[in-house]
């Protein structure tokens, strides 16, 4: 990535370009946590089994995850504006397409083309990098990261009303109207940047990179329906370790790979990339599971038995003190540095989940679950890009 940063584009980057390039980062967590509030009910909505249901969840993370390196370094290439556009463009056809069917294999497709706006977030932080001036970019960037638990805490009460009210397609076209409006103020609000990365796009990277990881995400996903010791999740993960060395293979043998590997093995940047598996992972955890758990009857023992609405309710904090922490990272930050906030982060987010051990009994203990969890992962997303 070029980090040359002209003056005239550091000039050109309006008060707009910040509060426009988040609101992206809110419209890719929507998308994201769009069906939270209608899990458990996918498989009787699309007319087929629960394992085959879920697939409406994995082909969305299966696509992110492709997609995230792959919009990166096309914008590093042909311009960050116009790959984050082109991506919030394919999320709006995705959405369109889930908006308009109620099969499952035609529902797959639009969430796959709707995972594709997870390449939006890299590409705002790399078009703030490039046209803030620095004292702006630490705050700028904490709001970006941020952004995804905005979206997610806000979209699950919204999207359990919309769900409970009127016909569950609605969402779809919800999101779809998002991503037009943030596609609209990216075109009006931000300038491209004149960075360019030198050399061409890595096509066998990019197809040994997007084969590896579905092979390895897909037992992830589906190990629990196959069975971990069953030989189709255990021939993927084999295959996928296969794929992927050959890939780290072929990446450090040319001269402009998709990724580069001797980058991301240095120290600092390896443990920071592990840190945000695991800050990714406790957000994904606590906004997929204290949903089913809060709508669950309580005859199982320890569903809570609320409505999908009062579920919604009670995560939205997790979003909600996610962006109350963005401003309180950035005077932390500048006291004590990055890493001492990420620390503090991880640790937050540790005594959330012991918390949650003992509060899971009532729905008013959810929210205060929801809300430390919110503080450490807001924190911790805030420090990972610096």
């Amino acid at each position: 990535m070029t980090h040359t940063t002209p003056d005239h584009a550091t000039r050109k980057a309006g008060g707009a370009v910040v509060p426009v390039l988040a609101f992206a980062g809110i419209v890719v967590a929507v998308m994201q946590t769009l069906l939270v509030p209608v899990i458990k009910d996918l498989p009787q909505l699309l007319g087929t089994a629960p394992s085959n249901a879920t697939w409406v969840l994995t082909s969305t993370l299966l696509s992110g995850a492709v997609a995230t390196p792959i919009m990166g370094r096309l914008g590093d290439l042909y311009g960050k504006r116009r790959m984050l556009i082109l991506s919030l463009s394919v999320m709006v056809v995705g959405a369109l397409v889930s908006a308009v069917t109620s099969q499952l294999l035609l529902m797959i497709v639009g969430r796959t083309l709707q995972g594709f706006a997870m390449g939006a977030i890299p590409l705002g932080i790399g078009l703030m990098r490039d046209m803030l001036p620095r004292e702006r970019l630490a705050s700028a960037m904490a709001l970006m990261s941020s952004s995804i638990g905005v979206g997610g805490g806000l979209a699950l009460p919204a999207a359990a009303l919309v769900a409970q009210h009127t016909d569950w397609h609605a969402l779809f076209y919800g999101a779809a109207g998002l991503g037009v409006l943030a596609i609209g103020l990216t075109l009006l609000a931000v300038p491209e940047s004149p960075a360019r990365a030198k050399g061409s796009f890595d096509h066998p990277g990019a197809a040994g990179l997007s084969a590896g990881l579905v092979l390895l995400l897909l037992p992830i996903t589906k190990g629990s329906d196959w069975g971990w010791s069953s030989g189709t999740t255990l021939g993927l993960f084999g295959a996928a370790l296969a794929v992927l060395l050959l890939w780290g293979v072929y990446e450090l043998r040319i001269p402009a790979p998709l990724v580069d590997l001797r980058t991301t093995a240095r120290r600092e940047v390896l443990l920071t990339n592990l840190a945000s598996i695991m800050v990714g992972v406790s957000f994904y955890v606590v906004s997929l599971v204290l949903p089913q758990l809060l709508q669950l009857p309580t005859a199982t023992g320890y569903g809570l038995g609320q409505s999908m609405v009062v579920a919604g309710l009670c995560v939205a904090p997790l979003g909600l003190t996610m962006m109350f922490t963005a401003p309180v990272y950035a005077r932390l930050s500048a006291r004590y540095g990055p890493r001492t906030t990420l620390i503090i982060g991880l640790l937050v987010i540790a005594a959330g989940y012991a918390g949650g051990l003992g509060l899971m009994h009532a729905a008013w203990q959810t929210i205060i679950t929801s809300m430390v969890l919110g503080a450490g992962i807001g924190l911790a997303y805030s420090s990972l890009p610096a």
